[in-house]
């Protein structure tokens, strides 16, 4: 653990779900881990035990990408922790394909068709998702992420041509994405078995992500936009280049402020926890500290992304770490910019940089 994680209380403590198992975090509500081939090597996934219309089952919340390894996983877990009930319904926090991939499989019953659901999940996921999974590229990859990423200072061909090359990076790991949906919206009351769970929207991270909190039972599954460990990446990607997604960020941070102090945090990564306020304000102070770096470099000379990349983020990345460095550099560049701090000029080199 480093210094900020000692701040949090982690009732499971190193204890976690093994692969093809489920560990239950509250009354009716289990926790599942499966692998991820990225730094960020896991996601945690939760299983809700439901009833719909009389008929016992279970919720899922988040599916994994498209793999064998998890669809295995997920196989035992329908063979092994379901009691014989179906599956009545699939909900997916956001679009991106850790959460989405799998979507339209589980929603389908597996390799064995058990059951057809519906996906609940919001219009700005939903759409958003489909038009990635159609192979027209996507924020990592493709033709327009290499211009983008390059019209901000990204000029290594080799870094380029792995970024228009990666068109397909979505679509491998969303191969489907359902043809009908359930939209949440925010403020919506769920029904899941015996306890209630509110939808609270959140942006900067996604278009419209949802995360569900159960008031009575103190219990938030949070997605992707509290972490415990990390900090949540928050981009300015070529589909919206003038994007303030930082700004919207920091300010879908007050909806899990008003929440209780003691409240269960079940994220997408890392483990389960409770400290909600604090880390709050740790990601508050850590994106503060950022700026702050933003704002001493581009005093001194006019920046681009990618020379704001090695003061944010001082360890080498490879191709699919890069993408989210330069995002993330350019949402902080695009903070201070759009609330005056900065000037915006393109240089003669076709490049877009940022001075005080």
């Amino acid at each position: 653990m480093n210094a900020l994680e000692h701040q949090l209380d982690y009732p499971f403590a190193d204890g976690m779900p093994a692969a093809g198992t489920t560990q239950e975090v509250a009354p009716g509500v289990y926790w599942l881990r499966m692998p991820l081939p990225f730094a960020l090597d896991h996601i945690n996934l939760w299983l809700l035990r439901d009833e719909i219309d009389g008929q016992k089952g279970w919720t899922i919340v988040d599916c994994g990408i498209a793999s064998g390894e998890i669809k295995a996983n997920w196989e035992t877990v329908f063979d092994t922790a379901l009691e014989g009930l179906p599956v009545l319904r699939v909900i997916v926090t956001h679009c991106h394909p850790d959460h989405l991939g799998l979507a339209n499989w589980l929603c389908e019953g597996g390799d064995k068709k058990r059951w057809n659901v519906r996906l609940w999940i919001t219009l700005g996921e939903y759409m958003l998702g489909r038009v990635m999974a159609a192979g027209d590229g996507s924020n990592a990859g493709g033709e327009g992420a290499a211009r983008h990423f390059a019209r901000h200072g990204l000029r290594d061909e080799a870094s380029l041509d792995k970024l228009r090359n990666r068109k397909s990076y979505y679509a491998d790991l969303v191969p489907a994405v359902p043809g009908q949906y359930r939209r949440l919206r925010d403020g919506d009351a769920l029904s899941i078995g015996a306890r209630t769970w509110r939808v609270v929207t959140g942006f900067g991270h996604s278009p419209e992500h949802c995360a569900l909190h159960a008031e009575a039972d103190g219990v938030l599954i949070s997605g992707d936009m509290v972490l415990p460990r990390i900090s949540t990446n928050v981009s300015v990607f070529d589909i919206e280049p003038e994007g303030n997604p930082l700004a919207l960020y920091l300010e879908s941070l007050g909806r899990y402020e008003t929440m209780a102090a003691d409240t269960l945090v079940l994220p997408s990564h890392g483990k389960p926890f409770r400290g909600l306020h604090t880390r709050i304000g740790q990601l508050r102070d850590h994106h503060a500290a950022r700026l702050a770096e933003v704002r001493a470099a581009c005093a001194d000379k006019p920046c681009s992304a990618a020379d704001i990349v090695p003061i944010m983020f001082r360890r080498a990345l490879d191709i699919h770490q890069m993408t989210f460095a330069m995002g993330e550099a350019l949402a902080h560049l695009h903070l201070l910019w759009l609330q005056g701090e900065l000037t915006r000029v393109q240089g003669e080199d076709g490049v877009i940089r940022f001075r005080a």
